[in-house]
């Protein structure tokens, strides 16, 4: 076995064993279908709809359904958490709603966006390795997992466990609106800065990205923060588990596939060009400045 795929190997088993670990430390205390934690299936579905369809996208080698499957896979689960769960109630409708909005709005925008490449670059030398391939589809369900885990967790609780709608539950869902804002103004600012030919070659700081280098994702965290506070009232033990969920996110935006690889994109593209440099002196990474602007726009 090469080197590659003993790579791939072990990490699908590393993100089998987490997902393993997160379902049985979430579903403690929840409620159960045939004595099957209802939290558990739903992380246990999660990974099975990657290994559905990554099977005929392998064989066709095709990355063109990778990313709406993982938005799918956050609409059908949460779905089917509601209709397993006993008696749903104002919370658990609400982070249903919370988590299937931001979905589909997701699925939407990159569906729209691989139409228009007709491909995905990132997948070129991947998707050409059968076990490659199959290590980005398990981690896309271990992404759907972990990030929807404290939703999903608040709406398996048991009735008896359950609290009310407070003001945990209001200002969490104002916090998400926030952030929903904050990420779809930001992707439309782009989509219509991209579509102009005038602005071939160069780079945003018009709009939201006139305060923040990346506020799409600071929309996301922001989206994200607002789901894990109108769940955490219901959490008991272990399944404060589900408070990994925004600290996931934090993390692989700001550390890992977000915000690093997109700096070093820009970075390598307009680096030494003086007024991108001015924009990156001027202008925050992620939590946007509320000044004034010290960069004009172009």
């Amino acid at each position: 076995m090469s080197s590659q795929n003993r790579s791939a190997v072990i990490t699908v088993i590393v993100g089998l064993v987490i997902g393993a670990l997160v379902a049985l430390a979430g579903s403690q205390g929840g409620a159960t279908v045939g004595g099957i934690p209802v939290f558990a299936l739903a992380v246990a579905a999660a990974f099975a709809v990657q290994v559905l369809v990554y099977i005929p996208s392998a064989i066709a080698r095709t990355e063109r359904f990778f990313d709406a499957t993982g938005s799918a896979t956050f609409i059908l689960v949460t779905l089917g958490v509601v209709l397993l769960s006993p008696s749903p109630d104002a919370r658990s409708i609400a982070l249903a709603a919370m988590v299937i909005i931001w979905a589909v709005r997701l699925g939407s925008f990159l569906f729209i966006r691989i139409h228009r490449s007709g491909s995905d670059d990132r997948f070129d030398d991947i998707k050409v390795n059968p076990l490659s391939f199959l290590r980005v589809w398990i981690m896309q369900g271990l992404w759907v997992s972990i990030t929807a885990a404290a939703a999903w967790i608040a709406m398996a609780t048991e009735p008896a466990d359950r609290v009310s709608f407070d003001v945990f539950a209001g200002i969490g869902i104002v916090v998400w609106i926030v952030g929903m804002l904050f990420e779809v103004v930001a992707d439309l600012q782009k989509n219509a800065f991209k579509a102009d030919p005038a602005n071939k070659g160069r780079f945003i700081r018009t709009g939201l990205w006139s305060r923040s280098r990346h506020p799409n994702y600071f929309g996301e965290i922001l989206a994200w923060v607002g789901v894990a506070i109108v769940a955490a009232p219901v959490f008991e033990g272990w399944q404060w588990i589900g408070l990994l969920s925004p600290v996931f996110v934090i993390l692989l935006l700001t550390r890992v596939s977000g915000i690093p690889l997109l700096e070093k994109k820009a970075d390598k593209r307009w680096g030494g060009d003086a007024d991108y440099e001015a924009y990156k002196t001027a202008t925050p990474v992620l939590v946007p400045t509320l000044g004034r602007t010290k960069v004009a726009a172009p």
